[in-house]
């Protein structure tokens, strides 16, 4: 059985957005901006003539075979059958060529075919014609035969030379296109319609604010800054975790700047072609050269600025081409010219330094996650244009979300909103978010995946052991609810929520936290007297913790103050990290295991003491959970309550080790 606690999470804070008021349109709309450049008129293509070249060509060649078919066929005689015509009298007229063929016609209209033999003497047939007053005509054939022949030869050859000619264009189109349209930016640029969002519209974070807004004055108002000799920074890169709003935030300079914006992603620079990548990063620069002074915002900048290496494949050389001409073009163009490069990155620690060097990006603004106030005040924007109920608290709301980021909350609010459409509401209530938050983390409600009774009896015991030891130490965070109803791949959960955010944790705390972790195994063990495969998830978990207290932390008093770190500074180093790598002998290893295994094991030993001594708050909240599945964290504390103060240690005797 898996169990997952809604323990703080070690991020940063982020960023969230609020919608822009219907008034501030009509207001921003109205002010005058820099002349705009009418737009290039877009030639009207014309239709392709290839479709119809070969329908055209086979009707010719059906026509000229028509034409050269006779209408019927004629009936050839024999000379000799000629000859007794011609002396019976029934020969009307001949036509004889050069060639010795005969056309004639006989007396009843009927016609005929005949050839004369050339090696015979044919002087009688002559006379013969003449007695029987027989029509003789003679014509002499042309050396060629016509033109006819020849167009039935030559036309199919022309047909397929077509055919092979059109061929060969469409396949060269691709390398032609690579020095035309491949080489053209892919930006969008924005100079009349802006987006609606500004800076009024982004909930906190007034040190990023000021730092972005002081680019948009400064193009706006550059004689300020001259005035006091101060330069306007070239470019600023925005960090921070997956989904808190680095791209919101550029979409808010979009809507507040009266400049061109021109926005691009870094894969679009990204070809197979070699110097594809480069050609666009220079039609980019050129486009914002045009247009200055202006903003060229690139969103996830580390598809084409990671460090470069020495591979040689070809794949590298056009990335590494492309991002040698983006350095090229950042400290290259004129500071007078008033283009500011805005960049947006997750993964800072892959990029190039530099790129990252003064000159290029002089401003590093980290964009975190957001705070128990932030996500309150987020919380309530992203709940506009819905009908929540009285009872919905965003303070609450807010402190059991720690770790979200701002489309973390976008999707519980809209989570939430479809869990009361299920129901046939249209009022969002705290249930529904507390269950969209519970399908968010765990995953959704499994009620078809019955559990025997021993099973529920145990599982019940393993949940009742969380939440007793979260109750009896002093650091940890209280208990909010525990439930034994199937979500996702977990059977059981006990909810933690935190009093405040936490942003640096003792070692007081992180002990707490392993024995809480340990707790459903200490139940087992107490009541059960044998562990279970539900407690597998604890083990991992409290294990990983009890490493980095001993490998990262400093928090073994064997090993030392020594902290063997992962190196990464990435926000997906969690995601990113290789245990293989590290940076200490095989002797420290063991080490490095021993403490583990010792961390956990105290923390164990540790939870098993206290539940021996709450035997009876144990058996009480089993027997709650097995009749209600699920109860709030205070029916834990009035279980602890009611084995009265003599049966019971207090949660600072309990947190001594």
């Amino acid at each position: 059985m898996v169990r997952s606690v809604c323990a703080p999470s070690l991020r940063s804070r982020s960023l969230l957005t609020r919608v822009r008021l219907p008034g501030r349109h009509a207001s921003r709309s109205a002010k005058s901006g820099p002349p705009r450049e009418p737009p290039p008129p877009v030639p009207e293509a014309s239709a392709p003539w290839w479709p119809w070249f070969i329908p055209l060509a086979a009707l010719i060649v059906v026509l000229v075979v028509i034409a050269r078919a006779p209408a019927q066929r004629t009936p050839s005689f024999p000379y000799s059958d000629f000859v007794a015509k011609v002396n019976a009298g029934q020969v009307k007229a001949v036509v004889v060529n050069d060639k010795g063929a005969v056309d004639g016609t006989l007396q009843n209209g009927a016609k005929f075919t005949t050839r004369i033999p050339v090696a015979l003497d044919t002087s009688p047939l002559d006379a013969q014609l003449r007695a029987r007053h027989v029509e003789i005509t003679a014509t002499q054939t042309s050396g060629t035969g016509g033109w006819t022949p020849w167009l039935v030869f030559v036309l199919p050859l022309l047909i397929i030379g077509a055919l092979f000619w059109w061929s060969g264009r469409k396949a060269a189109r691709p390398l032609a296109g690579t020095q035309g349209t491949m080489g053209r930016s892919r930006a969008k640029i924005i100079e009349a319609e802006r987006p609606h969002t500004g800076f009024d519209d982004i909930a906190g974070y007034e040190g990023v604010k000021q730092e972005i807004s002081e680019i948009v004055d400064f193009l706006r108002r550059p004689g300020r800054y001259a005035a006091a000799g101060a330069k306007g920074p070239r470019g600023v890169i925005m960090v921070g975790p997956p989904g808190t709003g680095k791209t919101l935030f550029a979409r808010a300079v979009a809507g507040e700047a009266e400049v061109p914006f021109l926005s691009v992603t870094g894969s679009a620079f990204v070809e197979m072609f070699v110097g594809v990548g480069a050609s666009r990063v220079r039609d980019l620069f050129g486009e914002a050269r045009k247009r200055a002074p202006s903003i060229v915002f690139i969103d996830e900048i580390d598809a084409v600025g990671s460090r470069r290496g020495g591979t040689g494949s070809g794949s590298a050389d056009e990335r590494e081409q492309t991002l040698n001409q983006l350095l090229a073009e950042m400290d290259g163009f004129d500071q007078s010219s008033g283009i500011v490069v805005l960049a947006a990155t997750n993964r800072p620690d892959t990029l190039d330094p530099a790129l990252l060097r003064p000159g290029r990006f002089d401003r590093h603004v980290t964009v975190p996650l957001p705070n128990q106030s932030e996500r309150a005040a987020i919380l309530a924007v992203h709940a506009r244009g819905k009908t929540m109920h009285r009872d919905v608290d965003w303070d609450v709301v807010a402190r059991a979300t720690p770790g979200f980021s701002g489309a973390d909350l976008a999707n519980l609010v809209n989570e939430a909103a479809i869990n009361a459409v299920r129901d046939d509401r249209a009022v969002i209530g705290a249930s529904d978010l507390d269950s969209a938050r519970d399908r968010v983390l765990l995953g959704r409600r499994e009620s078809s995946n019955a559990l025997l009774p021993e099973e529920r009896h145990a599982v019940a015991v393993h949940e009742s052991g969380h939440a007793l030891v979260a109750a009896l130490c002093a650091h940890a965070d209280p208990v909010a609810k525990v439930t034994i109803l199937p979500s996702g791949p977990s059977l059981d959960t006990t909810e933690q929520l935190p009093e405040a955010d936490r942003h640096l944790y003792t070692h007081g705390y992180l002990t707490d936290l392993l024995c809480v972790r340990l707790g459903g195994r200490a139940a087992e063990l107490v009541v059960l007297g044998e562990g279970s495969t539900g407690a597998a998830d604890d083990l991992a978990g409290a294990t990983r913790i009890a490493a980095r207290m001993v490998t990262e932390f400093g928090l073994s008093a064997v090993l030392g103050p020594v902290g063997y770190g992962s190196g990464a500074t990435g926000y997906l180093a969690e995601q990113e990290r290789n245990e293989s790598r590290r940076g200490y002998s095989e002797r420290t290893q063991r080490i490095v295991d021993m403490e583990t295994a010792r961390l956990v094991t105290d923390a164990e030993r540790r939870a098993v003491t206290m539940l021996r001594s709450h035997r009876a708050a144990l058996d009480s909240l089993t027997g709650l959970l097995v009749a209600h599945e699920t109860v709030d964290g205070p029916v834990v504390l009035d279980a602890l309550h009611k084995e009265g103060p003599d049966h019971r240690a207090g949660p600072s005797q309990a947190a001594v080790p």
